[in-house]
């Protein structure tokens, strides 16, 4: 079985940009850094649940827009002396579409 869902193609989300995905497995923010690489993080900021996928992207990283927590696009994790994390989920190109983990999808609406 292929555990990889083609979610959208690279160009759909702008370098330093993200896009919220929906899928049947539910909804993921996805982001593009300015050397098109490309992770998949929950939309909801550690701190207080801010929107991930509106925030700035920054080399590996997305500074939230509600209160200017950075979080790690590799980690999820907060960077600084707050201590917070976001789940990420194992995202890939092939061919110019962005693919995404069902099971790690999977996975988390179990939860």
């Amino acid at each position: 079985m292929n555990n990889w869902i083609d979610i959208a193609a690279l160009e759909d989300i702008p370098q330093r940009g993200a896009r919220v995905v929906k899928t049947a497995l539910g909804c993921v923010a996805v982001f593009r850094t300015a050397s098109d690489e490309v992770f998949a993080l929950d939309n909801a900021c550690p701190h207080k649940a801010g929107p991930l996928a509106e925030g700035i992207v920054h080399g590996r990283s997305v500074t939230c827009p509600l209160h200017n927590w950075v979080i790690s696009l590799e980690t999820g994790m907060a960077q600084g002396a707050d201590k917070g994390r976001v789940a990420t989920y194992p995202a890939r190109l092939e061919q110019g579409r962005i693919l995404l983990d069902r099971t790690f999808l999977a996975a988390r609406n179990a939860a």
